[in-house]
């Protein structure tokens, strides 16, 4: 069977798995989660070969280049054939301050030892 000439947006994300349901999905949609080519996409917005889908999932944007439409749920690795992922990779985690250790039983930091472990905090 050829692949169709457009596909819904909700249908295309949730079928490549970029989201649990479809519902999922078309919520993302409703909320202005998923763009597709810079614009907010309802629910019934065709997606096109090339069309560039960015989805707002799990607290990052992930970027991707639809590559072939597809209107069912397929496994994981045929469904990795379909887009082309343009995610950046996240930036390096900058390591955080050594905890400052007291003695244990020495008591409460006077005013000046705080004052100094705010310096060594960075606040």
């Amino acid at each position: 069977m050829p692949d169709p000439a457009s596909v819904r947006v909700d249908s295309w994300a949730w079928a490549v798995r970029l989201f649990k349901t479809r519902s999922a999905a078309s919520d993302a949609c409703k909320a202005g989660h998923l763009k597709v080519n810079g614009d907010r996409a309802k629910p019934a917005q065709p997606v096109k070969v090339g069309d560039e889908v960015r989805a707002f999932v799990a607290g990052t944007e992930k970027i991707y280049i639809a590559r072939r439409l597809i209107a069912k749920r397929v496994s994981a690795s045929a469904a990795s054939e379909c887009f082309e992922d343009r995610t950046p990779p996240p930036p390096p985690k900058t390591e955080a301050p050594a905890a400052v250790q007291r003695e244990r039983g020495s008591g409460r930091p006077t005013k000046r030892e705080r004052r100094q472990l705010d310096h060594l905090r960075g606040r």
